[in-house]
C-alpha cells in the first residue's frame, strides 16, 4: 500500500520543464486546447489536481469529450476538431 502512497507524491511533484506554441494543428494539440480552456496546463495537471486516473474521451476520435474546472464546473466538447487554425497558436505545449 505504501507504494501507491508515494507514487501519487512524486507524480504530483511533476513540473515542465519547458514550454513551446504549437504551430500546426494535431489531435495532441487539439487536447491540449481543451485541456487549456478548461484551466489545465495538460492531462497530467489535471489528473493531479482531480485525482483521476482517466479522462473522458471520444471513443472514435479520442479527442477530450468532458472536463471539470476548478471550480466544478463542467465542459463538454465535440467529438469533432474545435481548436480551429487561428487559435493553434495559442495552444501551449510542455515538454516533461
Amino acid at each position: 500500500k505504501m507504494s501507491e502512497v508515494s507514487e501519487v507524491v512524486t507524480k504530483a511533484d511533476i513540473k515542465p520543464k519547458s514550454m513551446h506554441r504549437a504551430k500546426i494543428w494535431s489531435d495532441d494539440v487539439e487536447n491540449l486546447y481543451r485541456f487549456q480552456q478548461a484551466g489545465y496546463r495538460d492531462e497530467v495537471e489535471y489528473k493531479q489536481v482531480k485525482q483521476v486516473d482517466e479522462v473522458e474521451c471520444w471513443p472514435e476520435t479520442g479527442f477530450v469529450k468532458k472536463l471539470q474546472r476548478r471550480d466544478n464546473t463542467f465542459y463538454y466538447y465535440n467529438r469533432q476538431r474545435e481548436c480551429e487554425d487561428k487559435d493553434v497558436h495559442k495552444v501551449k505545449v510542455y515538454v516533461y
